[in-house]
């Protein structure tokens, strides 16, 4: 980039630029004794003590009664439950138990976006791969590796081992398709070219779809940005453009009642995740972002965000602006507004929504990426410092043209 470009962007000179934020680019007890030993000691033990027979006599009936309550809570389990969730005592029986060996044939097995151990296993079990979805639940859990298995279409074989069929789960070459990856901080409108470009489904389709129809949170406000998840998903072939947004949809919605955020703050985090998306590379960095998201916020200062013009342009290849650009009167324009946006920027990914709900601890006010290779970032409180984290930023974008 040149020293005109340079000057011409958020750190050269020109209109409001007093404060900016910065910029960032986008785991047996021993034997029983034998009964003679036990015979020969009872003398013994009535001996010391001589209320020992009726002592003992209490000591069965207790036992008995322990029993008779173990066993009827168990079964009780048995009826609650059924036999497919105990494998070691439902080996034998239809429900529980588990095959040996690597099986044999093949057979098709999806696995669906969240889906669980035992959602898994009981999709398994109904294809024939395993006899019990507990005894694969069982497998599964133990093995720190099972989170590594991935949505999509597998290619199995019948009557395996619950740890053979895990261990093909974990094999990529088992996966048949690779399914449709969302990548985090899309816009909608790049979500909707990148379904059309992988599901054949024409772009005006998605376009048509109500957003109010597809179980959107309250907090989205009837609209879709934000809120559509980025992950992997493995659609059916004749899934419409409705169909695949409420699955989207529903794994959002998903993820963030796990992060557990109030709902009347779900909205502001989204909104914040979208900018920590946007202007960083997360890690630790994330949630520094989002510091200074709020801090500025608490001083009434203007978020100065480039991110937020991207936004508004729906133009990538830079991490600087044009003084033009941030004279824009939108209201996602975060030069020209104080305070939040109305609306995300950008669909966040899981680590951007965790480092909004939960931000750093920190005084930082501005903070800008000095080397764009690298993702080095820079947070400072004090303003003249941050000048001086600007101009390393302004000589590395000199130094390497065409990339800021």
């Amino acid at each position: 980039m040149n020293d005109s470009r340079l000057s011409d962007s958020i750190f050269g000179e020109g209109e409001d630029r007093g404060q900016p934020a910065g910029k960032l680019p986008n785991r047996r007890e021993p034997a029983a004794q034998s009964r003679a030993q036990a015979r020969d000691m009872r003398p013994f033990a009535q001996a010391d003590n001589p209320e020992g027979p009726n002592r003992r006599n209490r000591s069965c009936l207790v036992m008995a009664l322990a029993s008779v309550l173990v066993l009827g809570g168990f079964g009780l389990a048995l009826k609650t439950v059924g036999t497919d969730l105990i494998p070691s005592i439902g080996a034998g029986r239809s429900g529980g138990g588990d095959y040996a060996g690597e099986g044999t044939g093949t057979v098709e097995v999806k696995v669906k976006p969240g889906d669980s151990g035992h959602a898994i296993g009981v999709a398994l079990k109904e294809a024939g791969v395993v006899k019990s979805a507990g005894t694969f639940a069982s497998v599964a859990g133990a093995n720190p590796e099972f989170s590594k298995v991935q949505p999509g279409t597998y290619k199995m074989k019948k009557q395996m081992s619950s740890q053979s069929a895990l261990n093909l789960l974990l094999d990529p070459a088992t996966r048949m398709s690779k399914g449709v990856t969302v990548r985090e901080g899309m816009w909608v409108s790049e979500i909707f070219a990148t379904l059309s470009k992988q599901t054949g489904v024409p772009v005006a389709e998605y376009k048509k779809v109500d957003p109010k129809a597809l179980g959107l949170p309250p907090a989205a406000d009837g609209k879709l940005e934000g809120f559509l998840f980025p992950s992997t998903y493995e659609f059916e072939p004749s899934a419409t453009a409705s169909e695949q947004l409420k699955a989207m949809v529903a794994l959002g919605k998903k993820q963030l009642n796990q992060l557990g955020v109030p709902a009347d703050q779900l909205r502001k985090t989204v909104i914040v995740a979208s900018f920590v998306q946007g202007e960083s590379r997360l890690g630790a960095d994330g949630a520094k972002v989002a510091r200074v998201i709020d801090n500025r916020e608490e001083k009434g200062m203007p978020l100065q965000m480039d991110s937020s013009i991207h936004y508004i342009t729906q133009k990538r290849g830079t991490v600087t602006t044009t003084d033009k650009e941030r004279n824009d009167n939108s209201p996602y324009n975060t030069y020209k507004h104080p305070g939040l946006p109305p609306g995300p920027i950008n669909n966040p990914g899981l680590e951007a929504l965790k480092a909004a709900a939960k931000p750093a601890t920190g005084p930082w006010l501005y903070f800008v990426t000095v080397n764009q290779e690298t993702g080095e970032t820079k947070f400072e409180t004090d303003y003249g410092a941050h000048l001086k984290n600007v101009r390393e930023f302004q000589a590395w974008c000199r130094n390497n043209p065409g990339k800021c």
